[in-house]
């Protein structure tokens, strides 16, 4: 890993632990959950830092939220907040990267829920006025970045899909209930989701359509997830719709919910390791994307319900960059850190290199302002995370969208180098 980290780069890794005390009685080892962060540069040893109890950082994490997702608040509410969860995450890493501006960012748990370029510095500057962040599920992304497979459709565009009605599927997919098998497939919780139209989504895709040679369309009832479920490793796959990340069915600092210390602990003996509730539900089923049908839960021969679980099946081997445009929580306040790494990871089980995702809705015009300038970059060649950094720089010098809400929801993930020509 340490060989594939740019000379101007850093790749932090956030993680959320217990700390343990092997000479405490059996009920007392564990303690209560913190986070802590190690720093990887391309030469010399890994850097580590404590950053001190979840719950403190949660809270600061849920005011972040509260007025991260309030424009009509000025920036002069958001930044005191926002400095005081820097001085929580980052201020601490920040001594250890040097002159890095380059930051390869792994966050776990609820850390998934914040952009980390909206966050403020010491001196009051929004952290994207002087890093490229890109997001990472695990520093273990560099290896896998490395394998590269060339595409093998143009690009393909679905957007607006119609929740209430979907186009039948062709005969040559094979028919699947969506009241037996795939409801055992989806979130219980996914009963109580209904979504309205998204118009300007469709916009938003016929104004880039025309920059992608070559490109598919589906738009209203020909958003289907079965033709999302077709499609063989396009170039991007651009999708703007709802998504949904239902919440936490336990505490956000239940171990059994944090996919650095799962894997561990479900093996682990239990008197050294804290107890993991048995109801616990996969994350993979609870996030995902809503298509056309959704809310008859009939498309085509689908349910309309594409949940992560379903996105780590798709064939993006190939697919150089997803693009996940006017997502949505669903429920109100995103409330679960697991769902959302869980859509991201299951991006990069699908195969894809790379992908943009946006935290919240943002209002159309401005969305179809950042996408469409985000696409023109990456056309002229600009880096994957790069282009998108730019476009939320010039937006931040707009008088009127100088709030985060408007251009922090972006989120770069993968693979930073600029797309590889067709």
């Amino acid at each position: 890993m340490q060989r594939l980290i740019p000379t101007d780069a850093a790749l932090v890794e956030l993680v959320l632990y217990y700390p343990f005390n092997p000479k405490a009685k059996p009920t007392n080892r564990w303690g209560q959950p913190r986070y802590a962060s190690y720093v990887l540069h391309s030469q010399g040893d890994p850097k580590w830092v404590d950053l001190g109890e979840a719950e403190l950082i949660h809270q600061a994490i849920r005011a972040f939220q509260a007025v991260l997702l309030d424009p009509t608040q000025g920036a002069s509410r958001v930044k005191p907040v926002a400095r005081k969860l820097d001085a929580l995450l980052m201020q601490p890493v920040r001594k250890l990267l040097g002159t890095r501006t380059k930051l390869l960012l792994s966050p776990d748990s609820q850390l998934n829920l914040i952009p980390f370029a909206a966050l403020v510095d010491e001196q009051n500057r929004y952290l994207v006025e002087t890093y490229e962040i890109t997001y990472l599920t695990s520093g273990r992304d560099l290896l896998r970045l490395q394998t590269s497979l060339a595409s093998r459709q143009p690009p393909v565009l679905i957007a607006n899909p119609d929740y209430d009605r979907a186009t039948p599927a062709r005969s040559s997919v094979s028919s699947v209930s969506p009241s037996s098998s795939r409801s055992a497939e989806r979130s219980i919780d996914l009963s109580k989701l209904k979504f309205g139209s998204l118009p300007g989504t469709e916009q938003e895709a016929r104004a880039i359509a025309p920059k992608l040679p070559g490109v598919t369309l589906l738009t209203g009832s020909q958003a289907t997830e079965n033709a999302l479920k077709q499609v063989q490793a396009p170039r991007i796959l651009h999708i703007a719709t709802h998504g949904f990340f239902l919440a936490d069915a336990l505490p956000s600092t239940d171990v059994s919910r944090s996919p650095s210390l799962r894997p561990r602990l479900e093996n682990a003996n239990s008197l050294i390791a804290p107890p993991i509730s048995g109801n616990t539900e996969n994350a993979l089923l609870r996030a995902g994307l809503a298509l056309a049908g959704f809310n008859l839960r009939q498309s085509g021969n689908e349910d309309g319900v594409l949940t992560a679980l379903e996105v780590a099946g798709l064939n993006l081997r190939g697919t150089q960059l997803v693009v996940l445009s006017a997502c949505d929580t669903g429920l109100g306040d995103i409330a679960n850190g697991e769902g959302v790494y869980g859509l991201r990871r299951a991006l990069v089980m699908s195969g894809a290199e790379s992908h943009l995702f946006t935290l919240w809705k943002v209002s159309d015009e401005v969305t179809a302002y950042v996408i469409t300038a985000y696409y023109d970059r990456l056309l002229a060649n600009q880096g994957r995370s790069a282009a998108i950094r730019q476009a939320q720089l010039d937006y931040l010098q707009h008088l009127n969208y100088q709030h985060p809400y408007y251009w922090a929801a972006f989120i770069p993930a993968g693979n930073w180098h600029p797309l590889k020509t067709p």
